[in-house]
């Protein structure tokens, strides 16, 4: 098997050496049904909880942060944190063209991986940014460095909707960054936005993949995707004003066994190509990712349409990636085959979340999903048509950032 970093640990395969040939191919040697074994967050809050501008605070029901709002949170029965005296929205009901520097922005899964990204953005933009954090979270240093950065932090969960309902009357913008167990716990985020009514200009649920109403991926990707669309009818059947977010892939090489590219260099050994290497697809940066969700939240051009993002010099076959990272290591690398049957027989492995990851590796590079189908106006729009001063970051540049 053509083993990258920890995959013979995840799936408790046996790595083989190369044929003569100099390729590298698996022998489907899956031992293990393997599992999830996440760590459960403790939910319980055992004080009240406020809010205010920068770092986090705990505040009793008669403190106030220093600019003279009072937000009390206060234990519920579950032991879930929900608040009262929320701030009223900055815009009244009839203003449809949100300000940038007045629209108030709820981000919901702000410590994941692209909530942070779009938390980062919507800061920079000069939104008033809130964070829905549940309390007691594992992640205290990523919610620390929001606060920091200036985020609002609410706490509450989507167990408890009072607290999600208060959260979100604070704001005109919802957006939705929850991973996979979470994709249908936004059924409780539509629901709330329909309690809260007009104020809410604008949900954004979480998508930041594939358009999951143009991809069919194989199980147990598939499953993932259903649960997607789900989400998007009930926000139309709702009437909800929306934009899906169709972000591709994002910047990185794609190590099909691996959730977040980003998180690991380029190889610096040998390459995994999947099939003959030659399928394309499009690649954005976490920070680009941010930017370009922000321009849009607002943007009339973007309401009710899917946002597909794809920068044309970032449209790329994993052998062109690998010409640019061997021209910046000045090194060539030897490539190893990963065949579409290989793929499968991790996908059908059930070992989460790689065997998704495995689904979706093979539905880009084997199945071409990213381009499959052209943007259809007026249903949907693309981000570099859009906003054409954006200057995205190429993956050129973003190769460099690994050189030392």
């Amino acid at each position: 098997m053509a083993c990258g970093p920890n995959v013979a640990h995840q799936f408790n395969v046996s790595c083989l050496k190369p044929p003569k040939d100099g390729a590298l191919t698996i022998n489907n040697i899956l031992t293990s049904n393997g599992g999830c074994n996440n760590n459960a967050e403790n939910t319980a809050a055992s004080q009240n909880f406020g809010i205010c501008k920068g770092p986090q605070v705990n505040v009793s029901c008669k403190e106030s942060c220093g600019n003279g709002h009072v937000n009390v949170g206060k234990e519920s029965c579950n032991g879930h944190v929900s608040f009262s005296n929320g701030h009223g929205s900055a815009l009244n009901k009839e203003n449809d063209n949100l300000d940038v520097l007045t629209s108030k922005v709820l981000i919901i899964g702000a410590t994941g991986f692209i909530g942070h990204f779009v938390a980062q953005a919507s800061v920079k933009s000069g939104r008033q940014t809130y964070a829905f954090v549940r309390p007691g979270t594992s992640k205290q240093k990523v919610v620390q460095a929001l606060s920091d950065s200036g985020v609002h932090i609410l706490y509450g969960c989507l167990e408890d909707y009072n607290s999600l309902v208060r959260a979100i009357r604070q704001v005109d913008i919802v957006i939705s960054t929850v991973g996979g167990p979470q994709i249908l716990s936004q059924l409780r985020i539509i629901d709330a936005i329909k309690e809260v009514g007009a104020t809410v200009k604008r949900f954004l649920p979480s998508e930041f993949g594939h358009d999951v109403d143009q991809a069919d991926p194989e199980e147990p990707a598939l499953t993932f995707y259903i649960e997607k669309r789900k989400i998007r009818r009930a926000v139309e059947e709702a009437m909800i004003p929306y934009t899906y977010i169709c972000c591709n892939s994002i910047a990185g090489w794609p190590y099909y066994y691996h959730t977040h590219p980003t998180e690991l260099p380029p190889p610096s050994d040998r390459f995994e190509i999947y099939g003959d290497g030659n399928v394309k697809a499009y690649f954005v940066t976490g920070e680009d990712i941010g930017t370009y969700t922000m321009k849009s939240v607002d943007d009339p051009r973007t309401l009710n349409k899917s946002l597909h993002f794809r920068p044309p010099h970032n449209f790329l076959s994993l052998n062109e990636m690998a010409n640019i990272w061997e021209t910046k290591i000045h090194k060539t690398l030897p490539r190893a085959v990963i065949t579409e049957d290989d793929l499968l027989v991790i996908a059908k492995a059930n070992f989460m979340p790689s065997s998704i990851v495995a689904a979706l590796t093979h539905d880009i590079f084997i199945n071409g999903c990213q381009f499959k189908f052209p943007i259809k106006e007026p249903q949907d729009v693309e981000a570099c048509e859009l906003y054409p001063d954006f200057k995205y970051t190429t993956i050129e540049d973003f190769f460099s950032q690994y050189i030392i």
